[in-house]
């Protein structure tokens, strides 16, 4: 498994959408942030519209989750082991029908018990960082690709991503970050909203900042 994650409350409270490169320069009303709440923030991304938020993605109201999987697509620990218990037995089953996945590679399952409105769980398999020499940014680009592809041939319409290879896989969480951002940004899609659910504060600053800096 690549990251970890812990339920956490959504709040409403919103950064404006960066839409044309431009910043609004002011922030919509919501709730206050506490420890148990968080911030999102949005951007444009040609019809792609962006989020940022901290949370537990199996509580994500989107047509498709982003599992950060390991090869065998069977569970495992952090995010993935919270989407495999949320989604029940039936996941790893599935997950192994169709395994292995390929590092890079992304493959979908139903959601199973997840609740309404998901509908699909998607398992990636992001690279294991060995210092950065040897092909981790594009395996870890080609996740989001292979995973955006995956959503339009389900005709998801919004998609929620887990960190991907931020967890035990090492993958260093700025570059990790700047690589979401700019794939995604850079990924002809028919998905209209693609929402990065950090499942700590240091991760969504992160993430914030790679979209802000676009």
């Amino acid at each position: 498994d690549q990251g970890q994650t812990h339920a956490k409350k959504r709040s409403n409270h919103v950064h404006s959408p960066l839409i044309g490169g431009e910043r609004a320069a002011r922030r919509s009303g919501g709730m206050a942030m506490t420890a148990a709440t968080a911030a999102a923030s949005a951007t444009m991304a040609g019809m792609t519209v962006i989020e940022v938020v901290r949370g537990d993605i199996t509580r994500e109201h989107v047509d498709a989750i982003v599992n950060a999987a390991n090869q065998s697509l069977r569970g495992g620990a952090g995010v993935d082991g919270a989407i495999h218990r949320a989604a029940g037995p039936r996941l790893a089953r599935a997950g192994a029908a169709i395994a292995p996945c390929a590092p890079g590679d992304a493959k979908a399952t139903p959601a199973f018990d997840l609740d309404p409105p998901v509908r699909h769980v998607i398992h990636t398999v992001g690279p294991v960082w060995k210092g950065g020499e040897r092909g981790e940014a594009d395996l870890l680009a080609s996740c989001y690709r292979r995973s955006l592809a995956i959503a339009d041939e389900l005709g998801a319409r919004s998609v929620a991503f887990s960190a991907i290879s931020t967890g035990i896989y090492g993958f260093p969480p700025d570059q990790a970050a700047r690589i979401a951002v700019d794939t995604i940004r850079s990924t002809p899609t028919g998905v209209e909203l693609v929402r990065l659910v950090a499942f700590d504060q240091h991760t969504y600053e992160l993430l914030e900042t790679a979209l802000a800096a676009g």
